[in-house]
């Protein structure tokens, strides 16, 4: 994990945020395009770690999250 130091990304919160501080993730969507990796953090603890995946780790876990019963 590396420490949100890092580049400077813009944040997008999952679409399944909710405003009342619900359980969720951010991700960069310009670490994908500009180096390949996706970074994710912690919504409600943004200076904290991140977390870094490969685009590919980033697909099966979007996948795998749409595929859940919620």
């Amino acid at each position: 994990m590396a420490k949100t130091n890092s580049p400077p990304f813009r944040w997008v919160k999952s679409s399944y945020s909710t405003e009342n501080g619900g359980a969720c993730v951010e991700w960069a969507p310009e670490g994908a395009t500009a180096a390949g990796i996706v970074p994710i953090r912690d919504s409600k603890c943004p200076d904290g770690p991140v977390l870094v995946v490969s685009t590919s780790a980033f697909t099966g876990l979007v996948a795998l999250a749409r595929s859940a019963e919620l």
